[in-house]
């Protein structure tokens, strides 16, 4: 991005400098009214300072809104008179017609954003919600009166920014308002250790009365696993073979709590295993569904399960695995792009200590822990 600073005597010269240098795709950042020329002090006279940009690829109007698209389930075009400027436009307003983006990796952003840009690389933000929160952070940088008050603010308001994200969904472990709790999911992202972590979670700290159902027949070593974890938390457990048994054993455990279920982990990417699924859980009001995640997954993968997965009522999500990976953005990634909170993220194999329900603010200090100075 190619960002500069023009002073003019009014807003309609400033324009026609930055349409002239920029081209009408430029966007004002900034404008405020400074004082110039003068001797000692006296005979000063009021002009603009314009701090424009021009991004050299820019996004299209409707890019962030197609990123923003739930997997279950932009700011629209402002037409602008540039010949009949009176008064200062609005903050984001392109020369052209419309509003744009920061792009990423720009070389021309302050160093203090391009740390920024590049952590968030790191991190695994998708490069259109990268660009639209360096975009924010940029025209607020730029709406400071001096660099160092920017510099300053910055990190707070990056939080502020990746928590106005992360709020406009549900967060936080099982309330227990319904009965039945499904853990779904791909083979290996941890559903059967998870599953153990919420319930030793519901008998020993929340005292619930709870049951266990695995339909997970297709690995034995997974009833076995799950077995292990019912006769030391001294629950009792039902193994569903087709839809008869886990109709059956949901009226077994009708009187009880919660009845936390462990489905089979299968191929995701063949649809059969999704339609297994709807026949055998029937899913009804009673129920809420977790979708779980492993954090060592490429993002391309986590995007094809919930893919495959929307024709199921997601309530949350939960992670796996965040011992093993220093990268949380896909986090911040799947949040955005499903509209889909958190329930829980793991972290190793213990159980029930390494699990944590989290907030909003729990996972923006995970995605900022790695971040220690701006």
């Amino acid at each position: 991005m190619k960002v500069k600073k023009y002073i003019a005597p009014t807003m309609p010269e400033a324009m026609k400098k930055i349409r002239s240098d920029l081209g009408k795709d430029a966007v004002i950042l900034n404008s405020k009214e400074i004082r110039t020329g003068g001797f000692l002090g006296f005979f000063t006279k009021p002009s603009l300072e314009v701090i424009a940009a021009l991004d050299p690829e820019p996004l299209s109007p409707s890019s962030h809104e197609e990123e923003r698209k739930p997997v279950f389930s932009s700011a629209k075009p402002v037409a602008v008179e540039n010949s009949v400027y009176t008064k200062r436009p609005p903050v984001g307003t392109k020369v052209g017609m419309t509003d744009r983006s920061v792009p990423d990796n720009s070389p021309h952003l302050p160093k203090q954003i391009l740390t920024i840009d590049e952590f968030l690389t790191v991190q695994g933000v998708t490069s259109d919600l990268k660009s639209m929160i360096v975009s924010k952070l940029l025209r607020r940088w730029y709406q400071e009166e001096t660099e160092m008050k920017a510099s300053e603010k910055l990190q707070g308001w990056l939080r502020e920014e990746l928590l106005s994200i992360v709020r406009e969904v549900s967060f936080g472990g099982f309330e227990y308002k319904k009965k039945i709790l499904n853990l779904i999911g791909p083979t290996g992202v941890g559903k059967t250790t998870t599953i153990a972590k919420i319930a030793a979670d519901a008998v020993l700290n929340k005292k619930k009365k709870t049951a266990l159902i695995t339909t997970d027949t297709y690995r034995i070593a997974a009833i076995e696993q799950l077995k292990t974890y019912a006769e030391i938390l001294n629950v009792p457990l039902e193994v569903a073979y087709n839809q008869d048994d886990f109709k059956n054993a949901k009226d077994k455990f009708k009187d009880y709590d919660v009845i936390l279920v462990d489905s089979a982990g299968r191929n995701f990417k063949k649809t059969r295993y999704i339609d297994d699924l709807e026949q055998m859980y029937q899913f009804d009001e009673d129920m809420e569904n977790y979708l779980v995640f492993s954090l060592t997954s490429k993002y391309t993968d986590m995007i094809q399960i919930a893919d495959h997965f929307k024709k199921i009522p997601i309530e949350k999500l939960v992670f796996t695995k965040k011992d093993e990976t220093d990268s949380y953005g896909e986090i911040l990634n799947l949040i955005y792009k499903m509209e889909c909170g958190v329930a829980y993220v793991t972290f190793g194999q213990n159980v029930p200590d390494d699990l944590t329900e989290v907030s909003p603010e729990k996972i923006v200090d995970l995605i900022l822990g790695e971040m220690t100075h701006v």
